[in-house]
């Protein structure tokens, strides 16, 4: 994760490495008019530009260079907001269906009322559910404190729906439906900095718009699509971190005679990079991902030593000949304090309404079954938090009792074993030969998406270890992050819908495949001079004066985007025939069948 990209390790000049100086003929022949053979300048190896698609393409289309600016420029913000668009349109269809409470609704609803009402989560009676559905008005909050084993953050959002909407189904899965589209939107943007190419942003965010898994948890009110959408939006935050410090050093690196930026290792190794009100916003994030579930901790851990080592790889590309010493000496401190002590404080606040209230479950422990010990110096609180999430960390290291839909981190990827929020038997339906219809909402990733996002995987850590190329290992830091922490805990009962958190990393690994399937376009309107993979589809194509060696990329070119628009049209296809499992819309029973691919499923 900390080298730069394959190309960007081109040289400066004629294809010397960076930070070599062009041998002396080449210097002596400039004097005479020699233009050395463009390469990549170290200014574009820190912040690289974005591709943009060449004049030819607009001449052929009949646009005027001046539209074309302003349609490049709309673009960068409008093909997300059409995408999100897209994906907020279908979350939000028949939001409130089914109406009932389903899979573990039946905990975060209530407990989300409750905690928007009187700042804790109350001990509902067991036979409540069906008088919420029936009429909620007559349903009082109850006030005997309830024990829940998850932080508050994702019950206050889920609240904050039913405080805006109504204690409804549409209600509490308001606000979910309302972070799955905004995540959509964000992981558009995440994957046009990521890539340098709005195209292919804008692909991942269709592809996580099509995702079943992220459909169906955007549509549910339960913890883990507000997880995950903490955690895109603080890769997004340290992404915007790292061109920022990147282009802070771009800035400060001297300029020689020639105009041309050089390395400078005293610059590289000495400069303090100051304030980075980004690296804060991703640990206000990652802490509000840690105060939604646990889990988020680890990605806390993962993604912090992910921008360390993106501060390395900066400061090795501006010369630094020591760049480990150096961030050790100038980043290393300012990160730790700029994310964890940002994301425990953002917890504990996320407690606010459980301290304040003093009527929570524990809330009065050091008081009572607390008294003394050698930690009395402490504030009565924070001992009686400290002792509940004791007694939670018990609960979840100890849940080990069986569960029908419970599986194995191990078959996740291949959507092993999916979990059933919802089923109900319709009878009297015209259309099935045994005269039923079934309806259920089945918590499964879109098969052809998860599948191929096992070869994308594969491609990613090729990349990343025979490539060295940062953005293949960013991904897959962020797959290992949501995904590796579970096989500490295979004894315990676990699922398949918590890999929703790591989905937007498998939707960039395979639009990182489908970059390297399209092939490197023809140089972007950037003064660059070379195009790369992750940038193709927004180039132009070169379509006269064609060498046989610039036909056959052009034919492999052609061929790579047929492949993969099959690809994503297939990815497409398979979301809208399962779209009846993932909404729970009546089909007669032999369609529902024809839909359990595996055995498995069912």
């Amino acid at each position: 994760m900390t080298s730069t990209a394959p190309e960007a390790r081109l040289g400066q000049d004629a294809g010397h490495p960076h930070g070599e100086e062009p041998p002396s003929w080449q210097r002596r022949l400039r004097r005479f008019g020699h233009v050395p053979r463009p390469g990549i300048g170290l200014r574009e190896r820190l912040v690289p530009p974005y591709t943009r698609p060449g004049g030819q393409l607009w001449a052929v289309l009949g646009v005027s260079p001046a539209m074309a600016g302003r349609l490049v420029r709309w673009s960068a913000w409008g093909g997300p907001l059409l995408v999100a668009l897209v994906a907020g349109v279908l979350r939000f269809w028949k939001l409130g269906s089914p109406h009932a409470l389903i899979f573990d609704e039946t905990y975060y609803a209530k407990d989300s009322w409750a905690l928007i009402n009187q700042g804790y989560e109350g001990d509902w009676p067991k036979n409540v559910d069906k008088l919420i559905l029936e009429d909620p008005s007559k349903v009082a909050v109850p006030v005997d404190p309830g024990y829940v084993v998850h932080p508050p953050v994702g019950k206050w959002i889920i609240g904050l729906g039913e405080q805006l909407i109504g204690f409804t189904p549409f209600g509490w899965r308001f606000m979910v439906a309302v972070l799955g589209t905004l995540s959509v939107l964000l992981l558009c943007r995440i994957g046009r900095r990521l890539f340098r190419s709005t195209f292919l942003g804008c692909l991942a965010g269709t592809l996580l718009a099509f995702d079943g898994l992220h459909f169906v948890m955007s549509r549910t009110a339960l913890l883990d699509l507000v997880l995950m959408f903490f955690v895109v939006a603080a890769f997004g935050a340290l992404l915007i971190d790292r061109d920022w410090a990147r282009r802070r050093l771009a800035d400060a690196l001297p300029v020689d005679e020639e105009g041309v930026l050089r390395p400078d290792a005293a610059v590289a190794e000495h400069l303090r990079l100051g304030w980075r009100p980004w690296r804060i916003a991703a640990g206000v994030l990652l802490g509000l991902a840690f105060a939604t579930k646990w889990n988020g901790l680890y990605i806390l851990a993962a993604f912090g030593l992910m921008a360390v080592l993106w501060d390395v790889g900066a400061r090795r590309t501006a010369g630094a000949v020591h760049p480990y010493t150096a961030v050790l000496r100038r980043d290393l401190l300012p990160a730790f304090v700029s994310t964890v002590p940002v994301a425990v404080l953002t917890y504990l606040v996320s407690w606010t309404g459980w301290i304040v209230t003093g009527k929570g479950y524990y809330r009065n422990w050091a008081q009572t079954d607390g008294r003394g010990g050698y930690w009395t110096w402490l504030p009565d609180w924070l001992r009686s938090l400290w002792h509940y999430e004791y007694q939670v960390f018990e609960f979840h290291v100890n849940l080990t009792s069986g569960h029908t839909y419970q599986s194995n981190p191990w078959s996740w990827i291949v959507l092993g074993r999916p979990v059933s929020y919802f089923w109900a038997e319709e009878p009297g339906c015209a259309a099935s030969a045994s005269g039923k219809c079934s309806r259920e909402v089945l918590a499964i990733g879109t098969p052809l998406l998860w599948w191929a996002a096992c070869f994308a995987l594969a491609y990613v850590l090729w990349r990343w270890i025979f490539r060295r190329d940062w953005r293949a290992g960013a991904i897959a830091c962020g797959v290992a992050a949501g995904w590796l922490p579970w096989f500490l805990y295979q004894e315990r009962t676990i699922f398949l819908f918590y890999a929703v958190v790591f989905v937007p990393f498998l939707c960039l690994a395979v639009t990182m495949m489908i970059g390297a399937m399209l092939g490197p376009g023809a140089s972007a309107d950037t003064g660059s001079g070379t195009g790369t993979a992750m940038g193709s589809g927004a180039g132009p194509m070169r379509g006269i004066g064609l060498s046989a060696g610039d036909l056959s990329a052009e034919r492999r070119r052609t061929v790579g985007a047929v492949a993969a628009g099959v690809l994503v049209l297939l990815i497409i296809w398979n979301f809208i025939y399962f779209w009846p499992i993932y909404t729970g819309a009546p089909i007669p029973d032999d369609a529902w069948r024809a839909r359990m691919w595996l055995d498995t499923w069912i």
